[in-house]
């Protein structure tokens, strides 16, 4: 998967409320729906006195300067260490054919797609940090999408939100009560929405999940997802 390719993946599936042209730079308005819906980019050829516009357009937006930094952006990064802007939250991402998640199915009442969420998948993004202003940005999304909700023993366990741009499906927003983990529950997840996935006409899974997030890659690991991309932000 291109850096290209990745990028317009993850901006289709979690978009941004608005996105304006600065200059060279796009800005994202987030509205609270994450960095990664926040931050700015190069979209034409800059230097370096041009980047105080991006700040002051972030800063309009009531927002922090933030930069969203993909490969072949190794100029940009070293400009914005250059500026003090410090490295932030390098990101993973993880792909594998659907046909693959898809082939083993999770077990009875584990797993359900549904749209638009129940509440008891909400409190959980909720209580695990995703709020109503996440929430939001999945109700954006244009294209098809769905809400998976995860059970283990008799209780909602997990969450996680999939939408489809292209023939990519992107998984995001993945979140088991801390009490419940452990148990399968993210595993039965991901295939259900494999699952969704193959029967909307999707290809490939994908997913971003933070470098440092030791847990959750070991377990797309062992869903022999492998790595198809990478990239960090740049924060003042």
């Amino acid at each position: 998967m291109t850096p290209g390719t990745l990028a317009a993946v993850a901006e289709a599936t979690w978009p941004p409320f608005a996105v304006t042209r600065a200059g060279p730079w796009l800005l994202r308005e987030g509205r609270g729906g994450g960095q990664r819906v926040s931050a700015a980019s190069a979209a034409a050829a800059w230097t370096a006195e041009d980047i105080p516009q991006a700040e002051a357009g972030m800063r309009a937006l009531g927002q922090d300067p933030l930069f969203v930094v993909r490969p072949g952006d190794e100029a940009l990064d070293a400009a914005l260490a250059a500026r003090g802007y410090a490295l932030h939250d390098p990101v993973v991402a993880y792909a594998a054919p659907v046909a693959e998640l898809a082939a083993v199915a999770p077990p009875f009442l584990t797993a359900f797609t549904h749209w638009p969420p129940l509440q008891v998948a909400r409190q959980i993004w909720d209580e695990g940090g995703i709020g109503p202003a996440r929430v939001a940005v999945m109700e954006r999304v244009a294209g098809p999408k769905t809400c998976i909700l995860g059970r283990s023993g008799d209780r909602a366990a997990g969450a996680a939100f999939t939408a489809i741009h292209g023939d990519v499906a992107m998984l995001h927003a993945l979140e088991v009560a801390p009490a419940l983990r452990r148990n399968g529950c993210a595993h039965n997840i991901l295939r259900a929405a494999a699952i969704w996935a193959r029967d909307e006409g999707a290809a490939t899974l994908a997913l971003l999940v933070t470098e440092r997030n030791l847990a959750a890659r070991a377990l797309y690991t062992s869903m022999k997802m492998q790595v198809v991309g990478q990239y960090h932000y740049r924060k003042m």
